[in-house]
């Protein structure tokens, strides 16, 4: 699996894409939170806390990271290398656990220059220091987890099209149906809403950003990465038989 895991990360920095993926975005959160004017602007909402930066970054992720999934076994498809693949001495887990893990660290990747915001945002507050720490680590530990989810729904919709393109839209279509889609339908279902919303992600991953770790809200996040995992093993056993 390991050889699989650098083969990715190979793959990411050899073109374009690693870097990218990183430069997009850094850059877009910077102007949103720091140069655009709007209720991402960190310096205009008076407070010294990264909400902004953690309600912005979920729906950033939700197309940067299905445009670093896509290709995963799409372009293994294309190039009819997917069958050679199938063949070499690891177990179809162990193959959807390299491609799912090497997508995995380069979005951790991008999110660690993010630590500065803490020390910048840390700086401006009054008194210097006055930044709530436990609701920031929450809500990085929620990221990382957000992030392990995405990147399971992209790893599963790139097996299902040889076309780039249409496991990208895919990617994008569940990831928003699960971060915001029972959000949605909860408030068309009032009555239904407390049970709706906790099969979301949008739910879960603020309760995190309280900076109290429950496990329910792990076992939520496992669950949605373990399962899309399966549905890829399932797909990768099909090409296989």
């Amino acid at each position: 699996m390991k050889s699989i895991i650098l083969r990715e990360i190979k793959s990411f920095f050899g073109s374009p894409i690693g870097y990218l993926v990183i430069g997009v975005f850094l850059i877009s959160n910077g102007l949103f939170l720091w140069v655009f004017e709007g209720d991402y602007n960190i310096l205009n909402t008076g407070y010294a806390d990264l909400t902004p930066f953690f309600t912005l970054a979920p729906w950033i992720l939700i197309f940067l990271i299905p445009a670093v999934t896509m290709r995963s076994f799409s372009d293994e498809r294309k190039q009819g290398t997917l069958e050679l693949l199938l063949t070499k001495p690891l177990s179809v887990w162990e193959i959807a656990n390299g491609k799912f893990l090497g997508s995995f660290f380069l979005i951790i990747l991008a999110i660690i220059p993010t630590f500065v915001y803490v020390k910048v945002i840390s700086g401006l507050g009054a008194p210097e220091g006055n930044i709530d720490m436990g609701s920031t680590i929450g809500s990085y530990f929620g990221l990382l987890f957000l992030i392990a989810a995405y990147t399971s729904i992209g790893i599963f919709t790139s097996t299902l099209s040889e076309n780039q393109i249409v496991a990208f839209i895919i990617a994008v279509f569940l990831c928003f149906f699960f971060y915001f889609g029972f959000e949605g339908l909860a408030t068309l279902l009032p009555e239904y809403s407390s049970i709706i919303s906790v099969f979301g992600m949008q739910n879960h991953f603020k309760s995190m950003s309280r900076g109290v770790i429950d496990t329910r809200d792990v076992i939520y996040f496992l669950s949605i990465t373990v399962l899309f995992l399966s549905f890829t093993v399932y797909q990768l056993k099909s090409f296989k038989a």
